[in-house]
C-alpha cells in the first residue's frame, strides 16, 4: 500500500450550535497502534465516529484505502463496518442474553457463517483472549474484565483490517486495564489489525506506536513514542 490505510483531513463537524470537531484530522498505516488522546469534551470521540463512518463529518474526507467513506451508501458502510472493522466500547456492549461464545460467534453469523464453524472460530479467540473458562455464561455473569476480553474477542473474530477502540479500559480498574492492553495489541499485531485507541490515560497511551492528540476539536500528530 503506498498511502495511509485510513486517512481523515480537515474535518468539521456540529451538533446544533456546538462545535465538536474545527478542522481535525489524522491517519493510520497498516498494522500500526495510534492513541487519540485529549480531555472529556475535545472531539476525539466524534473523530474515531467519523473514520468509522458512523457519523458523516459536515465537511473534510474520510478515505479507507484509497475510498472515501461519504461516497459509499449507508448499506455499504454497515458492510464495511461488519467486515473490515472492528468495535471495543468502554462498556463492551455485549449482548445480554447472548453466553459469551454466543456474543463472539454473533459477527460471523451474521455473516452467513454456519453455526460450527462460527463457535469454533470464537471458542479460539476465547482462548487467545484467556477467558474461554466463561464461554458459556452471560455478560451479567462474568467480571468487568473478563467481559471486556470477550468484547475484544469479539471485535477480532472477523479478522478486521482497522479496531476501534474507545475508552476500552475506562470501566476497569488498572490491572485488568493493563490485561486487556496487552492482550488487545498483541492479538491485533498477531492479525495486522491497525488500531485507533481512544483514551485519556497515559499509560493506555503507551501501549501504542504514536498519538494524535485532540483539543477543542483540532487534532495534532505526533511523532511515534520512543
Amino acid at each position: 500500500m503506498s498511502g495511509p490505510l485510513l486517512e481523515a483531513m480537515d474535518l468539521y463537524k456540529s451538533f446544533g450550535p456546538t462545535p465538536a470537531l474545527d478542522g481535525a484530522g489524522m491517519s493510520l498505516w497498516p498494522g500500526e497502534v495510534v492513541a487519540v488522546m485529549g480531555p472529556s469534551g475535545s472531539g476525539k470521540s466524534t473523530l474515531l465516529h467519523c473514520l468509522a463512518g458512523i457519523l458523516r463529518p459536515d465537511s473534510g474526507t474520510v478515505s479507507y484505502n484509497g475510498t472515501e467513506l461519504s461516497a459509499l451508501s449507508d448499506v455499504a458502510r454497515s458492510e464495511l463496518r461488519r467486515t473490515e472493522f472492528g468495535f471495543v466500547f468502554q462498556f463492551g456492549q455485549l449482548v445480554p442474553e447472548l453466553t459469551s461464545l454466543e456474543n463472539v460467534a454473533l459477527p460471523l453469523r451474521l455473516g452467513g457463517m454456519r453455526r460450527r464453524e462460527a463457535e469454533q472460530a470464537a471458542t479460539e479467540w476465547l482462548e487467545r483472549l484467556e477467558v474461554a473458562d466463561v464461554a458459556g455464561k452471560r455478560p451479567g455473569e462474568t467480571s468487568g474484565g473478563q467481559g471486556q476480553r470477550v468484547a475484544v474477542a469479539r471485535a477480532l473474530v472477523t479478522r478486521p483490517k482497522v479496531v476501534f477502540a474507545d475508552e476500552p479500559t475506562g470501566a476497569l480498574d488498572s490491572l485488568n486495564g493493563e490485561r486487556v492492553m496487552r492482550l488487545l495489541v498483541a492479538a491485533a499485531k498477531d492479525t495486522t489489525a491497525a488500531v485507533v485507541l481512544v483514551t485519556h490515560e497515559a499509560r493506555v497511551a503507551a501501549y501504542s506506536d504514536r498519538e494524535v492528540v485532540v483539543r477543542d476539536g483540532k487534532s495534532t500528530q505526533v511523532e511515534l513514542i520512543p
